[in-house]
């Protein structure tokens, strides 16, 4: 992409001109991130208490094990935020240096919906509409570049589909 920056002003200057525009994109950042991270607890914990330690292993082992390959791939790529590389004012504040690439949030909304489609088509598409608006508020946000969220979606999807081995 030529130049990141003005891209980025061009498509976040709706949100900053509104009174709470950028208000309303953090708090939409947090309540994205609560409700995601608190359906894949009340999944994990469901799943032992109907069936036992087995079958909520692979929703715990997979995405687990996963997060931590994806951390170290990410730790080796080390590719720089857009704020880092710009001249850009991010709309979420994070003071994080490099690991952009993949995006560990979308990756864990994308294989936390796998885990909820795996047990129902409702809980799983609307865990994948969270992960969609995920991407969409980190790129807004300015702490990711577009690739990155979709590099975290396909890993997370990826991951998820093990799932349907197990």
């Amino acid at each position: 992409m030529g130049d990141y920056a003005a891209w980025y002003r061009t498509i976040t200057a709706g949100i900053r001109r509104q009174k709470h525009g950028v208000q309303a994109l953090r708090a939409l950042n947090k309540v994205l991130t609560a409700a995601m991270y608190a359906a894949y607890p009340a999944l994990v914990f469901l799943t032992l208490i109907r069936g036992g330690v087995r079958a909520c292993a692979p929703y715990v082992l997979v995405p687990g094990a996963f997060f931590v390959l994806l951390s170290l791939v990410r730790r080796k790529i080390n590719r720089k935020r857009p704020y880092e590389t710009w001249d850009l004012d991010p709309l979420i504040p994070k003071k994080t240096r490099g690991n952009s690439m993949p995006s560990r949030h979308v990756f864990s909304c994308a294989v936390i919906s796998m885990c909820l489609l795996k047990i129902s088509l409702p809980l799983g598409i609307a865990g994948f509409v969270i992960t969609a608006l995920s991407a969409l508020v980190r790129v807004l946000g300015g702490v990711h570049y577009p690739e990155d969220t979709l590099a975290g979606g396909a890993a997370g999807i990826l991951a998820g589909l093990l799932l349907w081995l197990t």
